[in-house]
């Protein structure tokens, strides 16, 4: 594995990015809770659909397992079913919406632009709350999702997802499952201020054909530059690092070659910005356990990310005021 001074060296300085910024405007789908794939393209649907490609080309028809939407003007207290307070679902919920409130006031704080809300749910349970920030001073889009989702899945997909097999599954089975998740993607106005996606996710089943609940954590933190300043980057990864170290002296290293893997461009031979932390499938310790690393994950967006961002900004005011 390159080091980092290795990396910004075989990339150049400054980094190319295909077909620039512009290229990259986040796209924000109102059907983020689907089954669609999250921003890393993992399987698990509940994450917020966030990307370049989103809605991209042709309309994705909504998953017949899922209920479709219902617009709210303004979001209610909880968007999962009674049946599940007091349980690890109401409180990831919980969670991923305080994050929500925290960063985007931390964004808003620092450009001086309010995020526009969307609020939905489904019948049934579930829904979503999409806000999106737009020609701000600082950035140029940024969008900051959360969504609750609940629907079924054919067997095949609960086999690849939890490795267990079932033989007696009778035509058009489904398994229940239970997906929340927040999701974002920020794209600064000034090149020199780098892009950053994160998302948080938490899945679970129902108990199906005696086969008991199986749940897992998943999400990540993941940095590209255009520009790239050391300092920054080094600032970025120990953030995590100290997180992660917190948590399982393990992680870092685990979780950050996991991030480095991902997003391997193959054909170049090289990776898609400057990495972070992903992970997936993450059920080896008590849910409480995992949860209070992820909620950890989620806190240390603000810190990890608006320090290089608020460099560059302060130095492009100083700029401008000569």
């Amino acid at each position: 594995m390159m080091d980092l001074s290795a990396r910004c060296a075989k990339r150049g300085s400054p980094l190319a990015t295909k077909g620039g910024r512009a290229a990259t405007l986040l796209r924000v789908s109102r059907r983020s809770g689907g089954s669609s794939q999250n921003s890393h393209g993992s399987r698990h649907p509940g994450a917020a659909r966030l990307g370049p490609q989103a809605g991209a080309g042709r309309r994705m028809k909504p998953a017949a397992a899922i209920a479709k939407e219902v617009m709210l003007s303004e979001a209610p207290e909880r968007l999962c079913r009674e049946e599940d307070l007091g349980g690890m679902r109401e409180k990831f919920e919980k969670q991923i919406r305080k994050a929500q409130d925290e960063i985007c006031a931390a964004i808003t704080a620092l450009d001086g632009t309010d995020f526009h809300e969307d609020t939905w749910t489904r019948e049934g349970g579930g829904g979503g709350i999409s806000r999106v920030l737009s020609d701000g001073k600082v950035w140029e889009k940024a969008g900051v999702n959360v969504s609750v989702v609940y629907g079924s899945m054919p067997p095949e997909a609960y086999r690849a997802a939890t490795g267990v097999d079932k033989s007696d599954i009778a035509p058009g089975d489904r398994v229940p499952f239970f997906a929340a998740g927040i999701s974002s993607v920020m794209h600064p106005r000034n090149p020199h201020a780098p892009t950053m996606h994160f998302n948080y996710r938490y899945f679970e089943t129902d108990g199906w054909k005696g086969v008991p609940s199986q749940w897992w954590f998943g999400g990540g933190t993941d940095i590209t530059p255009s520009y790239v300043d050391e300092s920054d980057m080094k600032h970025f990864h120990g953030t995590y690092k100290s997180v992660c170290d917190k948590h399982d002296p393990a992680y870092y290293a685990k979780f950050k070659q996991w991030c480095d893997e991902y997003f391997v461009i193959k054909h170049r031979g090289e990776t898609r910005g400057l990495g972070g932390i992903f992970f997936d499938d993450l059920n080896d310790k008590d849910a409480d356990t995992i949860f209070e690393f992820s909620k950890e994950c989620m806190e240390s967006v603000v810190a990890s990310y608006v320090r290089p961002t608020l460099r560059v900004d302060l130095l492009s005011l100083s700029l401008l005021s000569l």
